[in-house]
């Protein structure tokens, strides 16, 4: 099945960078989304930022022009990319992965996906 293996995160002041990564591996490359949630309301996920297998990005309005989400070329590793952090970035973040097919027209949705990294924690504080 698909592993995710996550890495990165960590503590920084407000205004900072952090860079999370995504290992993925047991499935059809070219055939998933990829994706950076963190944790919302019990029971739900807030979408940050997902890459279809076209390179289409997407972003959750509320870090639009601080986060950016890439990939490397073999589509085995996610990064997502935190600049500009804020205390209201603070949160357990997870990578995710579904077919492209269920998840292609808007890759931020965590309804659409499937596979879960393990979560890192992210706190932004002064």
């Amino acid at each position: 099945g698909v592993r995710l293996v996550q890495a990165g995160g960590g503590s920084v002041q407000p205004g900072g960078s952090l860079r999370l990564s995504c290992i993925a591996s047991g499935y059809e490359y070219s055939d998933y989304c990829l994706g950076w949630f963190r944790q919302g309301p019990p029971q739900e996920y807030e979408g940050v930022a997902g890459i279809d297998v076209n390179g289409k990005v997407m972003y959750a309005d509320s870090v639009k022009g601080r986060f950016t989400i890439s990939e490397d070329n073999a589509r085995t590793t996610v990064y997502l990319q935190m600049d500009d952090l804020k205390p209201e970035d603070t949160d357990m973040y997870y990578c995710g992965a579904s077919r492209n097919s269920f998840c292609t027209d808007d890759t931020t949705d965590w309804k659409l996906y499937n596979a879960w990294g393990h979560g890192t924690q992210v706190t932004v504080s002064s």
